[in-house]
């Protein structure tokens, strides 16, 4: 059943985050803020349409998800599709001629992987 775990932890109380002071795992206790998607299933990317190279490159790291790339989304520039970018503090534009999907989740991923590429380069 969805909403029953996280991180190989079981939540069996359906409401354990409106009773409980919410910050639960280590990680929220260390910043003192939740974490949002582990309460918002909207905030969770499909992983059934992550791109090739993302599989490739969580494979390649090691990681069980997405984890810093899960708030990247695919946003515009001026018009133009771009993904913005912490580091430099910018948009970094998608190319012109690239297909994009109608599906939001795909746009998200294809944002995730030009990031990525972008911040390898």
């Amino acid at each position: 059943m969805a909403g029953t775990g996280y991180k190989g932890s079981r939540i069996d109380d359906v409401d354990h985050f409106l009773k409980g002071g919410g910050l639960d795992s280590e990680r929220e206790q260390t910043i003192g803020q939740h974490i949002g998607y582990r309460y918002d299933v909207n905030l969770l990317p499909d992983y059934e349409r992550l791109t090739p190279f993302l599989k490739d490159y969580l494979e390649y790291m090691g990681w069980d998800d997405l984890n810093w790339l899960e708030d990247v989304h695919m946003g515009y520039d001026d018009g133009q599709a771009a993904v913005f970018d912490r580091n430099i503090n910018g948009w970094v534009a998608i190319p012109e001629d690239m297909d994009l999907p109608d599906n939001q989740q795909d746009r998200d991923m294809i944002a995730r992987e030009m990031l990525i590429k972008f911040q390898m380069s």
